[in-house]
C-alpha cells in the first residue's frame, strides 16, 4: 500500500502512473471509478454500457497520461473528457446500427411498468416500486435530451460538478455550460410534466 496515499494529489498520481507505477493507477482508479460510472450510466441509461465505458476510459488513460496538461484543467476533468469521448462514440455506434426505442420505452413504460405490476401482488413494496418508476421516467427523459444538454445536466445537476469543472470536461466556456444547463433543465422539465416527484428528482440538486 502506498504510504500516505490519501494525501497524494491526483497530479502526482498521474505523473507516477505515466512512469509505470501500478499502485498509483489503482489509487487513481479507486478515487474516480464510481464517478465515471455514474456519468456513463446517466448518459447511456445502461449499467453494462457504463461498465464498458469505465474500462475503456481507464485503459485510454494509461495510454494517454502523457497528454495531460495541468493548465487545461484538473486530472479529474482530463479523465472525464476521455470518458465523454467514449460515451459519444458508443452513442454514435448505437445510433448508426440499432433501431430507435419506441415511444413506450422512452416514456418509461417498460421496466417501471413491469415493476408496478409485480408490486400489485406485494403492496408493501409499492412505494419502492413507485420510486423506481420515477427514476425510469427521469432516465428516459434524460436520454431524449440532445447530447450537449444531457452532458451539462448530468455533470452539474446529477453529479454536482461546479461550472468550472464542467467547463473543463466539456472543453467550453463557463457561460456555455450555464446556457446549456438552463436550456437542458427547461427541456427536461417539459418532458417530465405530469410525472409526480420526477422534476424534483431530476433538477432539485442545485
Amino acid at each position: 500500500m502506498m504510504a500516505g496515499k490519501a494525501e497524494v494529489r491526483d497530479e502526482d498520481l498521474l505523473r507516477r502512473l505515466a512512469a509505470g507505477d501500478e499502485e498509483s493507477f489503482r489509487e487513481f482508479y479507486q478515487r474516480h471509478q464510481a464517478g465515471i460510472f455514474r456519468f456513463a450510466l446517466h448518459m447511456t441509461g445502461r449499467s453494462e454500457a457504463a461498465e464498458e465505458i469505465v474500462q475503456d476510459a481507464f485503459m485510454t488513460l494509461i495510454r494517454e497520461t502523457g497528454k495531460f496538461d495541468a493548465k487545461r484543467g484538473a486530472p479529474q476533468a482530463f479523465l472525464y473528457g476521455i470518458a465523454r469521448n467514449h460515451v459519444r462514440r458508443l452513442l454514435e455506434r448505437e445510433r448508426r446500427y440499432e433501431p430507435l426505442l419506441d415511444e413506450e420505452s422512452l416514456n418509461g413504460n417498460g421496466n417501471g411498468s413491469e415493476m408496478a405490476q409485480r408490486g400489485s401482488a406485494n403492496e408493501h413494496l409499492l412505494d419502492g416500486m413507485e420510486r423506481a418508476e420515477i427514476v425510469e421516467q427521469v432516465r428516459g427523459a434524460l436520454e431524449r435530451l440532445p447530447l450537449h444538454y444531457r452532458e451539462a445536466v448530468t455533470l452539474c445537476d446529477l453529479q454536482e460538478h461546479d461550472y468550472a469543472s464542467a467547463a473543463a470536461i466539456l472543453e467550453c466556456p463557463i457561460g456555455t455550460v450555464r446556457s446549456r444547463l438552463a436550456r437542458g433543465r427547461e427541456m427536461l422539465a417539459a418532458k417530465l410534466r405530469g410525472v409526480p416527484g420526477a422534476r424534483k428528482s431530476a433538477t432539485g440538486r442545485r
